[in-house]
Parts: structure tokens; C-alpha cells; sequence
């Protein structure tokens, strides 16, 4: 356990002080507010019709942008575009300690290889959580901003609706994450494992959906991906119709999702420490 938590300690400070752990954080933030609400504010503003052109009227698009709808609004971009950044830090992480050397390093200074790479999943886990927590606060700031300045109601959500969104974030960001963690370790180096990970969650996982809307067999699979899990427990949030966020499905229901994403976390942080543990670093 001591050496649990002084790897743990380490891997905090390691990510604090490496830039590119800021700039993915920064760019999902700067995301997240652009595409949930600067976006959409300026659809509002400058509309002319009673209908924006993504199908939603304006009424409906205002009420998006209140803070009672936070819960719904930031998890709504996590399914495919946050969980790609989250899955790049979690590559990250791990990958560039096997280009850098930092592996062997850190293994040939004493703590066991399971300390060690349990400090780096704990470490990534308290990141995804103060991620979205940060991300929460933010996106009720500005909703909040807008509210005032159109003469609505500043109520928040309830508590059980605030948590469910937190809960959400918090499964959907640190599956991917671990994903990406998972990915590192098995190509062994950041660049190869986060062009991988990319290429599945951009690409392969749409392609397997889209195909088996014409060929059914494959349905039990792609119904129980990674992406359509996390898209699923996004899309259990949704209170409006129409047009959703890219990534953003109706496939499984929240029980059944959170249940998948819980089972892939624990896979894959199974599956990064059995790795680490059992391979040659060289």
C-alpha cells in the first residue's frame, strides 16, 4: 500500500508538470464550451426563424443553454470527441514511458511493477474526475451567465440529476482513459497507440454500427462496444428530440451501460497491469 501511494504521489506530480497533460485538458474544456454553448448562444442570438437549422426550435435551444440542463448539456460531447482526448492522455500516460525509457526507471528503483502501474491507473482516475467536476462547475458558470442576460431562470438541477451527470462523465471519460492506458501498454510507445485508439473511436466503431444496420448478425456486437456504451449512457440523459450529438446514441439503457462500462474499466486496468507485469520492458 506505501508504495501504492507514493507511486500514486508520483505519477500526480509527473502529469502536473508535463504540458501535454494541460493541453488535452484545456482542449476538452475549450471544446466542450464552444460546441455546448458559444455555438448555440450565437445560433440563438442571430436567429431569424422560430426553427435553427440543427431542427431544434428556439425555445428549445435556449433551454439547453440554462443552467438546469448542465446534467444533460456536458456529457453530451464526452461519448466520441472528450472521450478521444481522454483516450490520447490515457495512451499518453503510459505509451511515453516505454520511448522515454521512464519504465525501466521507475520499475529499477523498487516499487513492484503492479505499485507501479496502479499508481499511473489512480493517478489518471483522479484526473478524469477533477476533469469532470471542473468541467460541471464551467459549464453552470456560463450557463448561468446566459441565463441572466435573457431574463431566465437560474434553478439549478436537482441534486440526484447533478450527480447522475457527474456519475456519467466520470464512467464515460475514465473508460476511454483506460482504454488509452490499454492501448500504450500493448503498442509500447504513445504515437502508434494513440493513432490506434483514435482510428477506433472516430472511425471503426461508426463503420461496425453502420454495418450492422444491413447485416444483423453483428448487432450483439456493436450493441455492446466500448463507444456505444458510452454513447448510450450520454443519450440516457437526452430530454429533448431531435438531432443528437455526434457519438451520441439510444442503443442500451442507463443500467445496462453503466454495467458495460463498468466491466470495460475493469478489463482494461486488468488488462494494462497483467501486461506491464508479465512483459519485458526492453
Amino acid at each position: 500500500m506505501t508504495d501504492l501511494l507514493a507511486s500514486t504521489r508520483a505519477e500526480v506530480l509527473r502529469l502536473r508538470k508535463w504540458p501535454a497533460f494541460w493541453i488535452v485538458l484545456g482542449t476538452w474544456i475549450l471544446l466542450n464550451l464552444t460546441f455546448a454553448y458559444l455555438f448555440n448562444y450565437l445560433a440563438y442570438t442571430s436567429g431569424t426563424s422560430t426553427r435553427m437549422s440543427n431542427g431544434q426550435p428556439r425555445d428549445v435551444l435556449l433551454q439547453q443553454m440554462l443552467p438546469a440542463a448542465v446534467p444533460e448539456v456536458f456529457t453530451q460531447g464526452m461519448a466520441m470527441f472528450g472521450g478521444a482526448l481522454m483516450l490520447v492522455l490515457g495512451a499518453l500516460a503510459v505509451g511515453s514511458g516505454y520511448g522515454w525509457g521512464t519504465w525501466k526507471t521507475v520499475l529499477s528503483q523498487g516499487p513492484s511493477r503492479s505499485a507501479a502501474v496502479g499508481g499511473v491507473v489512480l493517478s489518471l482516475a483522479a484526473t478524469v474526475v477533477t476533469l469532470v467536476l471542473v468541467a460541471f462547475v464551467v459549464d453552470t458558470g456560463v450557463a448561468a451567465l446566459i441565463a441572466s442576460t435573457q431574463g431566465q431562470s437560474l434553478a439549478l438541477p436537482s441534486v440526484g440529476r447533478m450527480l447522475l451527470g457527474i456519475v456519467s462523465g466520470t464512467a464515460i471519460l475514465g473508460m476511454w482513459t483506460l482504454a488509452g492506458a490499454l492501448i500504450g501498454a500493448i503498442a509500447r510507445g504513445p504515437a502508434l497507440a494513440v493513432g490506434l485508439g483514435l482510428v477506433w473511436v472516430l472511425v471503426v466503431e461508426n463503420l461496425l454500427r453502420g454495418v450492422a444496420g444491413i447485416f444483423t448478425p453483428i448487432r450483439a456486437l456493436t450493441d455492446h462496444l466500448p463507444g456505444t456504451a458510452a454513447g448510450s449512457l450520454a443519450g440516457s440523459l437526452r430530454t429533448t428530440t431531435g438531432p443528437a450529438t455526434p457519438g451520441v446514441l439510444d442503443i442500451l439503457t442507463r443500467d445496462q451501460s453503466l454495467l458495460i462500462l463498468a466491466a470495460y474499466i475493469v478489463l482494461f486496468v486488468a488488462g494494462t497491469v497483467w501486461l506491464i507485469h508479465r512483459r519485458d520492458m526492453v
